[in-house]
């Protein structure tokens, strides 16, 4: 019997020849990550380990985004733990304000993660790596310590669902809207401790933007990681970013499938997931007369300059609605920069918008957009929990750029036909 891309992965990382669902496993990891929520407590277990140097130093990647530049003293304090602890320990890859950005754009675009590897972070949407090929999982903070004392974890190695995505796109429709959909199609716990492989005709035609959205979402769906076929669009994203040896794995033809989901995505029109579950989702011509008070265009999600384009594209010319504000968030320095290069920050600012350095902040209710009782904000973010944004009375409406660009211009949810 053959493997999923997922086991061969987890296979080679422990040593085995072969692995199959429900097997616990001890496997190597190529890369360690954290953040200044999470990375304290692990350093902390750390040293309570009898911790004294890291199993690698290249391997082990610090980013403080969540609440940094530091919002206040406490997570100063985080930040600086850090910041002690990667000077301490001469790591290779810690990321300070000017160099940092949202941990899971700067990996991929930085070349710290490639195809193949086995990549696990104390942070829920490292799943993202699996864009490229790698086998990419949250874990907590006692693991991430265990790792990054041993350089290995156990895991038990998931059953695979295979999403078969065929058709052409609508207009507007991005990997955001495919994943929003299918979330809404299983739930958000229809893929629990499952691995979600992603293919059919119409990934092969997904940017590699649209992947990072797509399997930065996996877990939205209880998924253990989200993982794509590694093929022509992925060689051309990886080649130059990284000098580390890379290898492409495929599922084989004979692969073992929990299941086999087919869907059809002509049919997908653009998506908002309606608050409290990202599996709330709904398409634009059902949205209704939803005013929003705020919209937030950034995030691990879509903060990518080809998500910046987009919205860019739309707001261009245009201003946004009395009474909303508009907070644009490039998820890295080099997005930043290449932003203001190509002049999109004009457009931004002409519109009324205004422009943040890269961090996760208003994502997470941290700082920078924290809404108030009763506030409604429309976001390119991945969650929109009961006061996942600020007070538990405000509500958070994901969706793709061009929806957020188009709501943010109406006052209202809408899409750009709407305008």
């Amino acid at each position: 019997m053959g493997m999923t891309i997922s086991e061969k992965i987890l296979a080679r990382h422990a040593g085995l020849s072969e692995v199959s669902p429900g097997q616990l496993i001890n496997a190597r990891v190529d890369i360690a990550l954290g953040n200044d929520v999470t990375a304290p407590i692990a350093i902390d277990e750390f040293r309570k380990a009898g911790g004294k140097e890291v199993f690698d130093k290249q391997k082990v990647v610090l980013v403080p985004d969540h609440f940094a530049p530091n919002k206040d003293i406490a997570s100063a304090e985080q930040c600086k733990i850090m910041r002690d602890f990667a000077h301490e320990q001469a790591l290779d890859h810690y990321y300070e304000i000017g160099a940092a950005g949202v941990e899971h754009a700067l990996l991929p675009e930085q070349g710290i993660v490639g195809p193949g590897d086995l990549v696990i972070g104390a942070d829920s949407h490292t799943c993202t790596y699996g864009a490229i090929g790698a086998f990419a999982t949250g874990v907590g903070s006692t693991d991430l310590a265990a790792a990054m004392l041993t350089g290995e974890l156990w895991f038990k190695v998931p059953e695979t669902m295979k999403f078969v995505y065929h058709g052409k796109r609508k207009p507007w429709v991005t990997g955001k809207d495919l994943i929003l959909y299918t979330i809404g199609k299983i739930g958000v716990d229809g893929a629990l401790y499952r691995s979600m492989e992603f293919t059919g005709e119409t990934v092969s035609g997904l940017t590699q933007t649209d992947r990072l959205t797509m399997a930065n979402m996996a877990i939205e769906a209880g998924g253990k990681n989200g993982i794509f076929i590694p093929d022509a669009v992925t060689e051309a994203y990886v080649k130059g970013r990284t000098e580390r040896p890379y290898e492409f794995y495929t599922s084989d033809p004979d692969a073992r499938y929990h299941s086999v989901i087919d869907i059809d995505v002509e049919k997908i029109e653009l998506q908002v997931s309606f608050p409290h579950l990202p599996s709330n989702a709904r398409g634009i011509s059902a949205v209704g007369d939803v005013r929003i008070d705020q919209a937030i265009i950034g995030s691990c999600t879509n903060g990518l300059i080809e998500d910046l384009r987009v919205a860019a594209g739309i707001l261009k010319g245009r201003r946004v609605a009395k009474g909303v504000r508009l907070i644009v968030i490039p998820a890295t320095q080099m997005v930043y920069r290449q932003a203001m290069k190509e002049g999109l920050f004009d457009i931004f600012l002409d519109a009324g918008g205004a422009i943040s350095l890269p961090t996760c902040g208003p994502c997470l209710g941290g700082f920078m957009g924290v809404l108030a009782k009763g506030e409604r904000a429309v976001a390119t973010t991945n969650r929109n929990f009961v006061g996942r944004m600020g007070h538990p009375g405000s509500e958070v409406y994901l969706a793709n750029p061009a929806v957020a660009a188009a709501s943010a211009i109406a006052g209202r949810l809408a899409g750009p036909d709407q305008l």
